[in-house]
């Protein structure tokens, strides 16, 4: 039999009940490697005369197209998303005005840190003080969200950047620093199918060991999970589905 394509990776928790299954999203890539150890008896000949293998090493990594926050949370953290999120509003247009020379940004009631305006002319960034801002400074109240700018100032036009929060849309999660051994655990399926014959792999336990998330310039971001496989109680590792007898 044959087979074509990237396939389909679901993860499940087996750590906690109930668990959502994951879809890993748009996988572009799905690798699953066994490794295993190798022990050789010599003798006084060039060759072995006895070999026998030890412990094996199964690991996968999935690259996948679709930006999960579910998965990301869940699969890799072993936390549930909230609500919300922090957004950011970069290069947000002002000019600051005569008297007071403040400008309250459009999110000022959500601000949440200030990013630095920029001066729209120059593209170079103000300077940011506690209070009193001279020609090229500015100050910021932190709860506010209204910038102070020097009365030198009046008329700039700027770029304000900064964040705030947005309560009815969006996902966020906060990673906090877990005890060592805090260990979030799936199973997972990988599924694939060609020809009408499919191949399946149901992975018992595993647990992911390395999170990348990379940006490109003109190319997608694709996140890349790394995962290693144990034993269930039952002793299973995972099972080999095959639509064709081969």
């Amino acid at each position: 039999m044959f087979s074509f394509g990237s396939g389909v990776l679901i993860g499940t928790r087996t750590d906690i009940a109930n668990a959502t299954p994951i879809n890993f999203g748009l996988v572009q890539e799905v690798h699953i490697d066994e490794s295993a150890s190798i022990k050789e008896l010599f003798g006084q000949f060039q060759h072995p005369v006895a070999i026998a293998r030890g412990t094996i090493k199964t690991t996968g990594k999935a690259k996948v197209a679709r930006i999960s926050g579910l998965a990301f949370a869940s699969l890799f953290y072993g936390l549930v998303p909230a609500a919300g999120q922090i957004a950011t509003a970069f290069g947000e247009a002002g000019v600051v005005p005569t008297t007071p020379y403040q400008v309250t940004v459009a999110n000022a009631g959500t601000f949440v840190a200030d990013l630095g305006p920029i001066n729209a002319a120059t593209g170079l960034p103000l300077i940011k003080v506690a209070a009193g801002p001279t020609t090229g400074q500015y100050s910021v109240n932190p709860t506010t969200g209204v910038y102070t700018f020097a009365a030198a100032d009046a008329g700039l036009a700027l770029l304000m950047n900064y964040t705030y929060t947005i309560a009815g849309t969006g996902q966020k999660f906060t990673v906090t620093n877990q005890l060592l051994g805090t260990t979030p655990t799936f199973s997972a399926t990988f599924y694939t199918t060609f020809a009408a014959k499919p191949v399946s792999v149901n992975i018992a336990n595993a647990t992911s060991s390395k999170l990348t998330f990379g940006t490109k310039l003109e190319d997608f971001v694709l996140p890349e999970f790394d995962f290693s496989c144990f034993a269930d109680a039952a002793g299973n590792l995972m099972t080999w589905s095959f639509g064709e007898v081969s």
